[in-house]
């Protein structure tokens, strides 16, 4: 398990990266074989790989590719710690933005 606790952003791209790269070699596929399965250019998997400017749904297609979904399942999953964490939150989930706070306030 890789801690990314005192990370920078930066460094987190690289490593992520780094282990994309790495999987796609271990699974014997090329950029080529990625893209093309993953409905996405050869150059968007190397952007990928090399940490440039990717938009987030040909991240997730390039996993689904790689078998890694359930990585991502565990992405911004609540942190439900106690029962008051568990009534915020469904108190919340049919919300669509916070509430404005007063100038009062």
């Amino acid at each position: 398990m890789l801690d990314l606790s005192f990370s920078k952003p930066s460094e987190i791209v690289k490593r992520l990266c780094d282990r994309l790269r790495t999987e796609r070699l271990a699974l014997q596929m090329t950029q080529a074989d990625v893209a093309g399965r993953a409905g996405i250019g050869t150059n968007t998997v190397s952007n990928l790989e090399a940490g440039r400017n990717v938009g987030f749904e040909n991240l997730v297609r390039v996993a689904m590719v790689l078998g890694r979904t359930k990585e991502l399942e565990g992405l911004f999953l609540p942190k439900l710690d106690s029962l008051e964490d568990i009534r915020r939150y469904e108190n919340t989930v049919n919300r669509h933005r916070a509430k404005r706070k007063s100038d009062n306030a």
